[in-house]
C-alpha cells in the first residue's frame, strides 16, 4: 500500500493529463481546431448551405403579406410565378454577408453605356439622369422621343450608390431588354456631378424624386411611368408615394430592401460585431462623398449640432409612417437575413392594412443581392420586379393620377424632412432651410451652370414667361400711385384704421402661408385654425371699430318731446 501510494503520489493529476494529451497525434488537434473554427465562421457568416442541403436545395418559400381584399394581389401579384415559388441562393455564397460582399466587389453586371442628361432642380441643384433606352426609342437629340409610349422605368439608387452600381445595372439592362426605357435618377453630388446648390440629399429628401417624376411625366405624357427604389432609394420612394397619395403620375412601383424605420436600423447596425463592420463600410462611403464635396460641406455643416439631432432626423425621414397613405400599386421585397436593413423595421401591419401594397419576404437574400444560379449572374428580385410590373401593365389596376386639394400626411411629417438641408441651432434643434435661408441664391429654376447642358427648355421658357409677367405687374404697381387722386380726410382715417388692422393680423397670415408651404395642408383648414386661435384679438378689434363708428353716427342731442 505504501509503495503504491508513493508511486501514485509522484505525479499530480495535471501531469498525468498532460502526459496523456502528448500521446494524441498533432493531426487530431489540427482537425479539432479546424472544426471549431469552421463552426465559429459558419455562425459568424450566417451560412446556411447545410440547411439548403438538408432541404434538398429547394430554396426558401416566398412569403406574401397583403390585405385579403387587395385587388393588387388578386389581379396582379397572384399571377406572378416568382412570387409564389421558392428562392434558392447560389450555393457557394450561401450567406447574407457573402452575397452582399460579392455584390459590392463584383456583382457581375452587364456591360453597356448610359446616355446622360443633366437636370437642374428649382433650387439650382443638379441631378444626373442616366438613360438606357429600348430599341428604336432614341430621338434625334440622343434622348427619348417625346412621342414614346413604351413604359418608362425610373430607378432611385441607394445610399452613396449611382447608376454604375452592379444591382442598378442588372435592373436597368433587364428592363431595357424587355422593351422599357429606363432612367436612373442619381442623388445630388453622385454620378460624377458636382453639388451646385446649398441643398444636399438625405434619406428622407423627396423633392428631387418629385421634380424628376413630374418633369418626365410632362415631357413624355404617353409613356406609363413605373418607379423602383433600392435601399435608401426605396425609403425615399415610399415616403414620396405616401406624401403624394393619389396625386402622382406613377402607375406602379417597387421598393427593394427598404430600411423602413431608420431609427431601428441605426440601433441594429451597431448591435453586433458583424453589423458594426457594415456601419464602418457605410461610413467609409460617406467619407468619400464628403471629401469629394468638402468645400460645400465645410461651409454648411455644423457637426456638433448634427450629433444632437440624429434621432430626430431618423424619425422624420423614415418611410414606415407613410405606408398607410400609399395609393399606387407597390411591391415591397425584403430578405429576412438582410445584414443592413433589419426585419425588425418592416411595417408588417401597415403593409397588410393597405390594399395597394404586396410585401414579399424571403428567408435569404442579403442586402440587394438575391443571387441565383450556379454562376451567380442573375438577381432574383430583378426578375420578380420585372414580372410584377409587366403584369401590372397588362392589367386594369395601374394607378391614374387624381389631383387633390388636400393631401393626407403623417403626423410625424414636418418641414425638416421636406427640406433638402437643415440648419442646426445652438441648442441642438433643427430647422429647415427656407426661402429666407441659404437656398435663396438658387431659387430660380432657370439658373443653369455654365459648364453643363441641361435639356429642360420647356421649363426655362415657362420661367421666362412668368418672369415677364412678374416684371409687367411690378411696373404697373409702381405706376399706380401717380394715378390715384387725393382722398378726403375721413377716408384717409378709415384707411389708417384698416392698415392698423392688417398690421395686427399680418403675423397670422404669415403663419398660414408658412404652414401651407411646408406642411401641404389645406389653406381653408389652416385658416379655420388661425381664426379660432386669433378670435380674441379679432373680436376686440372689431368691437372697437364698430363702437367708434356707432358713436360717430349718433346725433349730438336727442330731440325734445
Amino acid at each position: 500500500m505504501e509503495a503504491v501510494a508513493a508511486g501514485g503520489g509522484g505525479e499530480s493529476a495535471v501531469e498525468l493529463l498532460l502526459r496523456a494529451a502528448a500521446l494524441v497525434p498533432l493531426e487530431h488537434y489540427a482537425l479539432a481546431a479546424l472544426a471549431v473554427v469552421s463552426v465559429l465562421v459558419y455562425r459568424f457568416l450566417e451560412l446556411h448551405v447545410v440547411g439548403d442541403l438538408l432541404r434538398g436545395f429547394r430554396g426558401g418559400r416566398v412569403e406574401l403579406t397583403f390585405h385579403p381584399a387587395s385587388e393588387i394581389y388578386h389581379g396582379v401579384a397572384s399571377k406572378c410565378r416568382s412570387l409564389h415559388g421558392r428562392y434558392l441562393v447560389t450555393p457557394w455564397i450561401a450567406s447574407p454577408h457573402l452575397q452582399t460582399l460579392f455584390l459590392g466587389i463584383c456583382g457581375r453586371p452587364p456591360s453597356f453605356t448610359y446616355k446622360r442628361q443633366l437636370y437642374t432642380a428649382h433650387d439650382g441643384g443638379t441631378v444626373a439622369l442616366d438613360w438606357l433606352l429600348a430599341i428604336d426609342s432614341e430621338d434625334s437629340d440622343g434622348i427619348l422621343s417625346k412621342d414614346a409610349s413604351a413604359p418608362l422605368i425610373v430607378i432611385v439608387p441607394g445610399l452613396t450608390s449611382d447608376s454604375a452600381a452592379a444591382y442598378v445595372k442588372h435592373l436597368a439592362y433587364s428592363m431595357a431588354r424587355k422593351g422599357c426605357n429606363t432612367v436612373v435618377s442619381n442623388h445630388r453630388g453622385l454620378g460624377g456631378v458636382s453639388i451646385t446648390s446649398d441643398c444636399l440629399y438625405n434619406a428622407g429628401f423627396t423633392q428631387d424624386v418629385r421634380e424628376v417624376i413630374n418633369y418626365l411625366h410632362h415631357k413624355y405624357p404617353k409613356a406609363p411611368m413605373l418607379c423602383v427604389g433600392t435601399s435608401i432609394g426605396a425609403n425615399i420612394l415610399v415616403k414620396y408615394l405616401g406624401e403624394e397619395g393619389e396625386n402622382t403620375p406613377v402607375a406602379g412601383a417597387a421598393a427593394i430592401c427598404s430600411p423602413w424605420d431608420l431609427l431601428v436600423g441605426d440601433r441594429f447596425i451597431s448591435r453586433k460585431l458583424v453589423q458594426r463592420l457594415y456601419d464602418k463600410a457605410l461610413a467609409f462611403g460617406l467619407k468619400g462623398y464628403a471629401k469629394l464635396h468638402q468645400p460645400v460641406l465645410a461651409r454648411l455643416a455644423n457637426w456638433e449640432g448634427i450629433k444632437k439631432t440624429v434621432d430626430t432626423y431618423y424619425r422624420r425621414c423614415s418611410s414606415a409612417s407613410y405606408v398607410g397613405n400609399v395609393s399606387v400599386p407597390l411591391l415591397c421585397i425584403s430578405a429576412l437575413d438582410d445584414p443592413v436593413c433589419t426585419r425588425e423595421a418592416i411595417p408588417w401591419d401597415e403593409c397588410r392594412a393597405n390594399k395597394n401594397i404586396v410585401l414579399a419576404t424571403t428567408p435569404n437574400g442579403g442586402h440587394l443581392a438575391f443571387f441565383q444560379g450556379l454562376t451567380a449572374r442573375r438577381l432574383w428580385w430583378v426578375g420578380a420586379v420585372s414580372e410584377f410590373l409587366f403584369t401590372l401593365l397588362d392589367s386594369k389596376h395601374m394607378h391614374q393620377q387624381k389631383a387633390q386639394d388636400h393631401i393626407l400626411h403623417s403626423s410625424l411629417e414636418s418641414s425638416i424632412d421636406k427640406s433638402p438641408y437643415v440648419n442646426v441651432m445652438e441648442d441642438g434643434m433643427i430647422a429647415p432651410v427656407t426661402d429666407d435661408g441659404p437656398c435663396d441664391d438658387f431659387t430660380s429654376s432657370n439658373q443653369i451652370v455654365n459648364d453643363i447642358k441641361v435639356d429642360n427648355g420647356d421649363i426655362a421658357q415657362q420661367n421666362e414667361h412668368a418672369k415677364e409677367i412678374d416684371d409687367a405687374n411690378t411696373t404697373e404697381v409702381n405706376a399706380m400711385p401717380s394715378q390715384i387722386p387725393e382722398q378726403p380726410a375721413e377716408q384717409q382715417g378709415e384707411e389708417h384704421f384698416v392698415n392698423k388692422f392688417h398690421d395686427a393680423i399680418a403675423p397670422v397670415k404669415r403663419s398660414i402661408n408658412q404652414l401651407t408651404r411646408y406642411q401641404g395642408k389645406s389653406v381653408w383648414l389652416l385658416a379655420y385654425i388661425a381664426f379660432v386661435t386669433s378670435w380674441p384679438l379679432l373680436g376686440s378689434l372689431a368691437f372697437i371699430a364698430f363702437r367708434k363708428k356707432f358713436r360717430n353716427n349718433l346725433p349730438a342731442k336727442w330731440p325734445r318731446r
